[in-house]
């Protein structure tokens, strides 16, 4: 019986354990990307895909499920899966201390830990519409939790194939996940579109953050 309940107790201290230390893997591997990324900010070759005939309607689609889903929905990562993650880029926002890597494709696995381009919509720097989306995690100061203090004119910078794209926010709208609008080109604008979940828990909208090139 003594047994059991030792047992019992240590089941216990892991279950409120598991959500620290998969916060802290997943600070882990931000941090090993952010560095990486600071590291191959000079290289030409890492390049954002253009965007193609790609369903952009089915992918955005799938960043409302992911977002909806929430951060923490998914099993861990492996160590072995993680490392063939390659940030394209980097993400700042000073207003709110924001600094993230962003990787390529807004899947479930890149953004447990990083902002991830949206794939079809436009390179990250270059003309078009481009979209960025991340989680909006519990704690304060990771990820996009702090997207909601974010004010017309403050700046967005994004470094990306050893350039540095300044933006001005323009616009922020709470809207349906459905709403592709979102995504839509304004003419020949370079436009960077931040899309997070709003609320925080139970979102029933998203949060939308659209910055502009000068």
């Amino acid at each position: 019986m003594r047994k059991l309940s030792y047992l019992l107790i240590a089941a216990g201290i892991l279950v409120l354990l598991y959500p620290w230390g998969n916060e802290r893997y997943n600070d882990w591997q931000q941090a090993r990307l952010l560095a990486e990324a600071e590291r191959s900010f000079a290289d030409a070759d890492t390049a954002t895909p253009s965007p193609g005939s790609s369903d952009l309607r089915s992918k955005y689609e799938a960043v409302s499920r992911i977002l909806q889903e929430g951060e923490l929905e998914e099993p861990e990562a492996s160590p072995e899966a993680a490392s063939e993650e390659h940030a394209i880029g980097v993400i700042e926002i000073p207003s709110i201390e924001v600094k993230l890597p962003i990787l390529e494709g807004a899947t479930k696995a890149n953004m447990k830990h990083a902002a991830a381009h949206v794939a079809g919509t436009a390179p990250l720097g270059e003309s078009g519409n481009s979209a960025v989306a991340a989680h909006r995690a519990h704690t304060k100061g990771r990820l996009f939790n702090r997207l909601g203090e974010v004010k017309i004119g403050d700046s967005i910078v994004v470094k990306a194939r050893g350039q540095i794209y300044s933006y001005k926010v323009v616009e922020i709208r709470r809207v349906l996940p459905t709403d592709l609008r979102v995504l839509e080109d304004r003419g020949q604008d370079s436009m960077l579109t931040l899309i997070t979940c709003d609320p925080m828990i139970n979102p029933t909208h998203r949060l939308i953050i659209h910055a502009k090139m000068p």
